[in-house]
């Protein structure tokens, strides 16, 4: 059986004793945090940038990283990483709108 690996997105910090890397969290769009991977490194970095630190690992260990977070939500792949935008669309001004003038006084 072929090993399935997942290309996680990490943050990983330079110190004078190492690199230490974190798991990145991301949100749902209902506010529960989740934890993302990838098929591919390229589908990381379509959707990331190239500049995104990443590791492999395999479903189970990241499901192991993630439960004592109180993160139970995995997405593979996700094609949408923020909320919809909508932008209100003013009224029309009226046809004979007043203008207004300022006076110096």
């Amino acid at each position: 059986m072929a090993r399935v690996v997942w290309h996680v997105p990490v943050t990983a910090t330079t110190t004078g004793t190492g690199s230490p890397t974190a798991l990145r969290l991301f949100r749902l769009r209902d506010g529960r945090r989740c934890a993302v991977g990838f098929s591919s490194p390229e589908a990381l970095t379509a959707l990331l940038g190239p500049d995104q630190a990443h590791t492999e690992i395999g479903e189970p260990a990241l499901r192991d990283l993630t439960a004592p977070l109180g993160v139970s939500t995995l997405v593979l792949d996700p094609r949408l990483v923020a909320p919809p935008v909508s932008v209100p669309t003013p009224p029309p001004a009226p046809a004979s709108a007043p203008t207004a003038q300022l006076q110096h006084r």
